[in-house]
């Protein structure tokens, strides 16, 4: 009896919060907006590709890797620390290698079911950002796109096979 009366309560709940991923997931399976806009190099080591872009090179201390995790956790109630880390990366939504930067506002724990994905497209975005057929503009475009529907990565794959 006590099920049937808690039963409204729950799709009241429910109806009230239909966006709260964290009930239904331990991790994100995308970036945050609210958390990771993304963010471009501004203290490069070098320039790269012949749009010359900032390069920043990899620069994330273990300390920022873990106060990500935990940011993460806390604000959408996810439970990335208590799953094996071997299970994650700390994520450049906008990669380094697009003229990414090392800022937190960058940085999102990705699980492996995730850049087992959108790693490959990265770097065929990159190799065509070194072959001088795609801008740095669009090149972000096309990533933060599929990093924010996965759905979305066979056709950017396809669009980079026609360049």
């Amino acid at each position: 009896m006590v099920l049937k009366s808690f039963a409204p309560v729950m799709i009241l709940l429910l109806c009230l919060f239909p966006f709260q991923r964290s009930w239904a997931l331990e991790f994100p399976t995308s970036p945050s907006p609210q958390l990771t806009p993304g963010q471009l190099c501004h203290t490069p080591s070098s320039y790269r590709y012949p749009e010359q872009i900032p390069y920043c090179d990899r620069d994330v201390s273990p300390y920022v890797k873990k106060e990500i995790i935990e940011t993460y956790d806390r604000t959408f109630g996810y439970r990335i620390e208590n799953l094996p880390r071997d299970q994650f990366k700390i994520d450049h939504y906008i990669p380094l290698c697009m003229g990414g930067s090392n800022d937190m506002s960058n940085l999102w724990p990705q699980h492996v079911s995730v850049y087992t994905i959108t790693d490959s497209l990265e770097e065929a975005v990159c190799s065509k950002m070194s072959e001088g057929k795609l801008r740095q503009k669009e090149a972000i475009q096309i990533i933060v796109t599929a990093k924010q529907d996965l759905k979305q990565v066979p056709a950017a794959f396809n669009y980079l096979s026609r360049l």
